[in-house]
């Protein structure tokens, strides 16, 4: 009698194929995530899938467009915001949540960020200061889109409380979002730009160019949020992801690239 081995054979690769994928294959954490999170947030998820196995893949783009995809069914586990009034109002509209018990209608906020003024070293300008924006040879200045941008709408409220909006409204030059705000300041199509700190601190725009902080009082604290998105395919991946993120170690990381963290925590030794 002649045994049809085949359907066994397939059944057995089948098993083995799936026995043998790893943890992290299997499972991939859809991040969207702020663009000034760019510089940022790659090393996080390294770090997050060595210490749980996890997979996790970000999206960047400006707050306002992530919003606008999750609202259209967009398959995100995770929203990382540049400010809480995106992940507020997808809390709102029944589309995401916030981290722990009673928590649903609050967004976590994981960082705080610092808005700067940036200019590349060989412009042959002064320092970069907001005095220094009145000068004729200062033709563009770049700036987030504030509609749509945090980050913008902290350089609007900064212009506007020193009284320049109005004189230097036709130099301005506004970017989708804030890091290419960066780009347009670093490739030279514009002569300086508000970024963010993010922007400044990473290796190549430390090496191009110099930064003055704008104060703190001249702008409305950027507080970025973070929710879980409620259609998640991974909340249980999703929700240790947002705890990783808020742990000691990562928001004392968060310092090292440009931004203050979300809660109070020691400085790093």
């Amino acid at each position: 009698m002649k045994l049809n081995l085949l359907p066994a054979a397939i059944v057995l690769t089948a098993c083995l194929t799936a026995c043998f994928v790893p943890a992290a294959a299997q499972t991939a954490v859809r991040v969207a995530a702020a663009a000034d999170l760019e510089p940022v947030l790659p090393p996080i998820l390294e770090q997050f899938q060595k210490e749980t196995g996890i997979h996790a893949e970000a999206s960047f783009q400006a707050s306002a467009a992530l919003t606008t995809q999750i609202q259209n069914g967009a398959p995100f586990d995770v929203f990382l915001s540049a400010d809480l009034g995106y992940p507020q109002k997808l809390i709102s509209a029944g589309l995401a949540q916030g981290l722990g018990d009673g928590e649903a209608g609050t967004p976590i906020i994981y960082a705080r960020g610092t808005l700067v003024l940036w200019t590349r070293k060989d412009t042959h300008l002064p320092l970069p200061s907001l005095e220094m924006l009145q000068r004729p040879e200062v033709t563009r200045i770049a700036i987030a889109n504030p509609e749509r941008a945090p980050y913008g709408r902290a350089a609007m409220a900064t212009l506007q409380k020193r009284g320049l909006y109005e004189a230097l409204k036709p130099r301005l030059v506004t970017a989708e979002n804030i890091a290419q705000a960066a780009q347009f300041v670093d490739t030279g199509n514009a002569d300086v730009g508000f970024i963010s700190l993010t922007s400044a601190s990473t290796p190549r725009l430390t090496a191009d160019g110099r930064y003055f902080v704008v104060p703190a009082d001249l702008y409305p604290p950027i507080e970025q949020g973070a929710v879980l998105v409620t259609k998640s395919a991974h909340r249980i991946e999703a929700k240790k992801l947002l705890v990783f993120l808020m742990s000691t170690p990562v928001q004392q990381e968060m310092r090292k690239y440009g931004l203050k963290p979300g809660r109070d925590v020691p400085a790093a030794p």
